[in-house]
């Protein structure tokens, strides 16, 4: 790769940073690994070609086009926290991939039991990934982590928080977040 196509790429990261909280192929190979999927399945569920995702995960191009296929991707991503802390198990994930690969987009992510508990209140999950959400929309992962180290010596507690919900894993900041309740 030469030097105009190692800064395109990095460029297409950094939009895709800004835009989905992270460079997509990071946030595939997660969904990966965290769903026991290989990247033909995933570009399948999420209704993409093969060389599509290939070429997002590698940065060669920076967006996703299609908005249903930007809210499967968020559904895994809901669907994989699942699996992680075993409210879905494996059967029951390979059924909802399934519904996510037919979804238009618009029915998976409203009015379900994945935003909401019994009680109307939202859960935990639900209340972490806003956290990161917004954190994320302030500033990019690279920038959060040096903020927090700037901040361990004197608030470790604030770095850690930092850490965990502007740079780390939604499992992590589920885990912290449930931690810190009493």
């Amino acid at each position: 790769m030469d030097a105009a196509q190692q800064e395109a790429t990095a460029r297409a990261r950094e939009l895709q940073r800004s835009w989905y909280g992270e460079p997509l192929g990071a946030l595939f190979r997660r969904l990966i690994d965290d769903l026991g999927l290989n990247q033909a399945r995933l570009a399948a569920v999420l209704g993409l070609s093969a060389p599509m995702l290939s070429q997002l995960m590698s940065g060669q191009r920076a967006k996703i086009g299609n908005p249903a296929v930007v809210q499967r991707v968020q559904a895994l991503q809901e669907l994989a926290g699942q699996v992680a802390d075993g409210s879905v198990s494996a059967v029951e994930a390979t059924d909802r991939m399934d519904e996510i690969k037919k979804s238009q987009g618009g029915s998976v992510l409203t009015g379900t039991s994945q935003t909401t508990n019994s009680s109307g209140a939202p859960t935990v999950r639900r209340v972490v990934r806003e956290i990161q959400s917004l954190l994320r929309s302030v500033s990019a992962a690279g920038d959060i982590i040096d903020a927090a180290d700037s901040l361990a010596p004197t608030h470790p507690e604030l770095a850690e928080f930092l850490r965990v919900y502007g740079a780390g894993r939604t499992a992590d900041a589920v885990a912290h977040y449930e931690s810190h309740q009493s």
